[in-house]
């Protein structure tokens, strides 16, 4: 019985890493992973997703999406991680509380998921309409527009939040001065989907992000009537369409890997 668990725990990573690659080219910084044999991916041609070949109309640049060896990094390592992490909660969980692509916290159900519907192609992608001008944290509009309306496997890469805005200075400030967590919001509707820190530190959670390479929150810091995650896939996104980024569970529970320029909206 374990060791048909452990088999479909490592076939379960090996799908989920090709599902959910996140490009990098400063390369994401993951956290050490229990030791388990390796899976070794060819080298294959990764060609976009139809949503993002049939929309995106403008030649690549330096701001766009990469796909390249990172992005094959990424597969190998997301694999790897989803065996060792998954294995525990696909041979001892119970069917309450290991289901989709992430765990119930409690009864009171902090995790949400939606249908992929929600992410059907609309008037401006899988929006209604564009990302706001005049984003927070100093990001790219231009990379915003496509990690949230034209695209559903890719990310901005690792690090992005760290030397191309200023998320953790303006993090520091407002905690600081206010004695509040921050809250972050749709950068296409406004609507708000994220608070933190809830229940850690500044420190806490800005270390997180860092290990990881993207802002990192856990279930109590996600604003729920906004926010869903994708049973199918564990894409996390905003009920209005927003792609946001992906839930990537760990031994402390649910952790939501979040594009800053998916979350850096005005009210």
């Amino acid at each position: 019985m374990v060791k048909s668990c452990l088999i479909s725990a490592l076939l379960l990573g090996n799908q989920l890493g090709s599902t959910v690659a996140f490009s990098s080219i400063g390369g994401p910084r993951p956290t050490s992973v229990t030791s388990v044999g390796f899976i070794n991916l060819p080298p294959t041609r990764v060609s976009k997703p139809s949503l993002d070949s049939h929309l995106l109309a403008s030649p690549i640049d330096r701001d766009d999406i990469l796909v390249d060896n990172a992005v094959q990094k990424r597969r190998a390592f997301l694999a790897n991680f989803a065996a060792a992490s998954l294995l525990p909660v696909v041979a001892f969980a119970t069917p309450a509380t290991a289901f989709g692509f992430g765990t119930n916290v409690d009864d009171k159900g902090l995790l949400v998921f939606g249908g992929d519907d929600i992410m059907s192609q609309k008037d401006h992608g899988t929006t209604s309409i564009p990302v706001q001008e005049n984003l927070r944290y100093g990001v790219s509009r231009k990379l915003a527009d496509k990690i949230c309306s034209f695209n559903r496997h890719f990310a901005e890469n690792g690090g992005y939040f760290e030397g191309n805005s200023s998320f953790e200075k303006d993090v520091r400030e407002i905690v600081a001065s206010t004695g509040e967590p921050v809250t972050f919001y749709d950068s296409v509707s406004g609507k708000s989907l994220f608070k933190a820190p809830v229940g850690r530190s500044v420190d806490e959670f800005i270390n997180e992000s860092k290990v990881h390479g993207w802002p990192s929150f856990r279930d109590e810091e996600v604003d729920w009537s906004n926010v869903r995650v994708l049973k199918s896939s564990g894409e996390t996104v905003s009920t209005v369409g927003t792609h946001l980024g992906h839930n990537l569970p760990d031994r402390s529970g649910n952790r939501y890997c979040i594009n800053l320029v998916s979350v850096a909206g005005n009210p």
